[in-house]
């Protein structure tokens, strides 16, 4: 990575971090903020190696601070799959603009949010009460759409400052 996109990786995953310790605010359960700060971290690094080190970061720095009982392995997985999909999404594009940013962030919240719940449900169970179907409806869909309008609205300010992909 080039040191000024190495920095802003790293910039961005400890904002993502301080956001990831904010208590839960929607039935005890909140946005994952450092998702989209690694999706905003990936579309300046984009190369293979980079994604992976980006999404393995996330994942263990999420993994270390997430409340959800057993959502330390969940967390890691969702992160390195989610992180390489949006990746191969962008890879190929010569050039994103924001929307077009804000729409893959939105939809791979989606597949981060399932694979979560879903790992979440093999290895530990979900909460009291708490159905697949039921979190992904209350709580992956409405991150998805906070998720999709800042990440559109990060990585137009972040082109503002004349951040420039690798």
């Amino acid at each position: 990575m080039k040191t000024r996109n190495l920095s802003l990786a790293a910039v961005l995953l400890a904002i993502g971090t301080m956001l990831h310790l904010l208590p839960g605010f929607f039935f005890g359960m909140k946005p994952d903020f450092l998702l989209l700060t690694m999706f905003m971290a990936i579309c300046f690094n984009r190369e293979a190696g980079s994604v992976a080190a980006i999404s393995l970061c996330a994942g263990i720095l999420t993994a270390l601070t997430t409340t959800f009982p057993g959502g330390q392995i969940p967390s890691i997985l969702d992160k390195m799959v989610s992180g390489f999909t949006f990746f191969l999404m962008i890879k190929n594009r010569n050039s994103l603009t924001s929307l077009f940013v804000g729409v893959l962030t939105g939809i791979n919240t989606i597949i981060s949010g399932t694979i979560f719940l879903s790992t979440a449900l093999l290895i530990a169970g979900l909460p009291a009460g708490a159905s697949l179907g039921g979190l992904i409806l209350a709580v992956v869909l409405p991150t998805a759409g906070i998720s999709a309008f800042f990440g559109s609205l990060l990585y137009k300010v972040l082109g503002r400052f004349n951040v420039q992909r690798a």
